[in-house]
């Protein structure tokens, strides 16, 4: 990695959030609806200019393939008196599990695979993890948090009125991922994350820290934070500074396409789909499905269908098309919601139409942050922090 660019072009008009009028960009299908997006004397909006800098700074085909295989034989001097080489992340989708067949099959490394159940994981993902670890021959480490706990934590997230509910389990999948390199010694992670196709969400969507998580869990939970991992500044700085553990995403390097991706899995491990981005984890399905785009009017879709435009796999008449199709739900997602939390019908409804609040309305890690942008600048250089983290946390907004 060379340089950081976060430019815009002096010609942009800057658009406020949710504005009345709706201006669609002509490269992407994002609109004036997206937090703060602008566009140049084209149209484009900076957005496109940010994933043109991304596709600058991780070049694909031969050259990214040459630098993981040069990444791959660095790994393994490092770990050559170790037990494994790389924790990969898994979750059963779509990218994890290719990423635990190019770590092993194709780079040579030894993988040692890394999980966080927060108890909601559908049948398809324990599956898909348990069919592809195994014919894999790769090891499975798993951290499951008490679900009584968690439980009273998503709870307490839907009653905070947020955006971000799924952030104690985002977090804590992270924070599993150094718990696994520190205790077997592996200096490497590899995310299985894509920013071309999936994209990167827009700051003001979602947010997450430890003590975000602190904070509506004291504000609303009645447990403490006993089997939650959580990724304390302390904690993180330590391991990535100390103890040198270095996350990587193997996919900025590749051609990735996700429906071939999806074929191979299938036909070669047994590998289920799921249904849709984010739908093996059912905390993450109410999210996406239901919580955000009937409470908040956040279309994730946006950011995954915009990426696959901008990288070339759909065409944009396409993308607008597949937008205007609904959303799929599954109402047996929002029993099992009322039954597991012990919401009643007259709750949720209060809940749904509470004031819409965001990270800004409770304790967060954002001006840390902020101060340190710095230092995380020289962090990312060193290929100790993903590049979205500073482009997304660091960075200050007029809210």
């Amino acid at each position: 990695m060379e340089t950081i660019v976060e430019k815009q072009s002096p010609n942009m008009k800057v658009l406020k959030p949710h504005t009345s009028s709706k201006t669609i960009c002509t490269r992407c299908i994002y609109d004036s609806n997206i937090p703060y997006i602008t566009f140049d004397e084209t149209g484009v909006c900076n957005y496109c200019l940010q994933y043109d800098e991304l596709n600058q700074l991780y070049p694909t085909g031969d050259q990214g393939m040459a630098y993981l295989k040069s990444l791959a034989e660095q790994i393994k001097k490092e770990q050559k008196n170790k037990k494994y080489d790389v924790v990969v992340g898994v979750s059963g989708g779509t990218d994890s599990s290719y990423m635990m067949y190019l770590a092993k099959e194709v780079l040579g490394l030894r993988v040692l695979a890394a999980h966080f159940d927060n108890t909601w994981n559908s049948k398809i993902a324990v599956e898909n993890i348990q069919c592809v670890t195994e014919k894999l021959g790769i090891d499975l480490y798993t951290h499951v948090v008490d679900n009584d706990e968690y439980n009273d934590i998503f709870h307490s997230f839907l009653k905070a009125s947020v955006p971000d509910i799924d952030t104690p389990s985002d977090l804590a999948l992270a924070t599993v991922h150094y718990m696994a390199s520190k205790k077997f010694g592996i200096k490497y992670i590899f995310e299985g994350h894509s920013f071309r196709t999936e994209g990167i969400s827009p700051h003001g969507w979602f947010y997450m820290d430890a003590k975000y998580i602190q904070s509506v869990q004291q504000k609303f939970g009645s447990k403490r934070l006993k089997t939650l991992p959580s990724l304390w500044i302390t904690h993180w700085l330590k391991w990535i500074i100390f103890d040198k553990i270095k996350k990587i995403r193997p996919l900025y390097y590749l051609d990735y396409n996700k429906e071939q991706v999806k074929t191979f899995l299938s036909e070669t491990y047994g590998w289920q789909y799921y249904g849709g981005h984010h739908m093996e984890n059912r905390t993450a399905y109410f999210t996406n499905n239901y919580w955000l785009p009937k409470k908040f009017g956040y279309d994730l879709r946006y950011c995954e269908f915009s990426a696959l435009v901008r990288s070339g796999q759909w065409t944009r008449e396409q993308a607008l098309e597949e937008i205007k199709k609904d959303k799929p739900f599954d109402a047996n997602i929002l029993l099992e919601i009322h039954k597991r939390l012990g919401i009643s019908e007259n709750e949720f409804i209060q809940l749904m139409a509470a004031p819409n609040k965001s990270y800004r309305d409770y304790k967060t890690y954002k001006k840390t942050f902020e101060k340190l942008r710095w230092f995380f600048y020289i962090l990312v250089k060193a290929n100790l922090v993903p590049l979205s983290f500073y482009l997304k946390y660091t960075k200050t907004y007029n809210e």
